[in-house]
């Protein structure tokens, strides 16, 4: 009879699961991902609910043509495009060095 003690790599996924630096991984994400889903979100919800209720101020012309609503409708894709662009910087500095800990540890002990 076999007396194998050798975790299982289920077993060794788990322990990383429940690692230290996994819960900061994961902390460090949701401080990330949570507050910039709120702060779009609520900037959305102001540009729809503007354009729903405030079409006044939204029809306000700004230059020629060019009004409130298409600024801010113009808004939203340079709004995305900035938090992508904070992200992938967040990441680098923040989350990135934390996952190639976690990947190395797990390499070393020859998980795939």
């Amino acid at each position: 009879m076999s007396t194998d003690t050798t975790p299982t790599p289920a077993a060794k996924y788990v322990a990383v699961q429940q690692s230290d630096d996994f819960a900061r991984l994961r902390r460090t994400l949701r401080g990330f991902v949570f507050p910039m889903t709120v702060a779009f979100f609520l900037w959305y919800s102001l540009y729809v609910l503007l354009s729903a209720y405030a079409r006044g101020f939204m029809g306000l012309k700004v230059i020629g043509n060019i009004n409130v609503a298409l600024i801010f409708g113009l808004l939203q894709f340079v709004s995305t495009f900035l938090i992508a662009w904070y992200y992938s910087r967040f990441a680098a500095r923040k989350i990135d060095p934390l996952a190639d800990r976690i990947q190395d540890e797990m390499s070393a002990e020859g998980i795939k």
